[in-house]
């Protein structure tokens, strides 16, 4: 998918925005994530930690459930920041929540920091020979 400089632009300050939300008293890590819907909508979530180390959430399924809340179907894109200067890409874990509501093929993984964008991949190639939900249509 391509997507315009505007769009680029947008997600990356929505995503650095969303960093400022995140709760990481343990880890000091703050991560930020953007998603584009299928509607042009953009949905922001930071990972939230708690005492319960490693309970806490990342910050994709905290944008992709403002996504859904928010009556989007799809992700189109996603973009996600940590502190830098080391590339942050979606845990496995993510990588698998973000195949659930998203084409592999299609969903544009961006990564970034307050530096700029960073990197950019499909989910496809950062999650290959997934399994999803087409796996269990009978």
């Amino acid at each position: 998918m391509e997507l315009s400089q505007d769009v680029l632009d947008r997600l990356l300050a929505e995503s650095l925005r969303a960093r400022e939300f995140s709760h990481a008293p343990y880890s000091k890590y703050r991560v930020g994530a953007a998603i584009l819907d299928e509607q042009g909508r953009i949905h922001i979530g930071a990972n939230m930690e708690n005492a319960s180390y490693p309970q806490g959430w990342c910050a994709e399924p905290s944008a992709l459930t403002a996504m859904l809340m928010a009556g989007g179907k799809q992700a189109k894109a996603v973009l996600v920041t940590g502190p830098g200067p080391d590339l942050i890409t979606p845990c496995g874990g993510c990588r698998q929540k973000l195949r659930e509501f998203s084409v592999p093929y299609d969903l544009v993984v961006i990564v970034g920091d307050p530096s700029g964008i960073r990197g950019r991949w499909t989910l496809a190639e950062l999650l290959p020979h997934s399994f999803g939900p087409s796996h269990l249509k009978f």
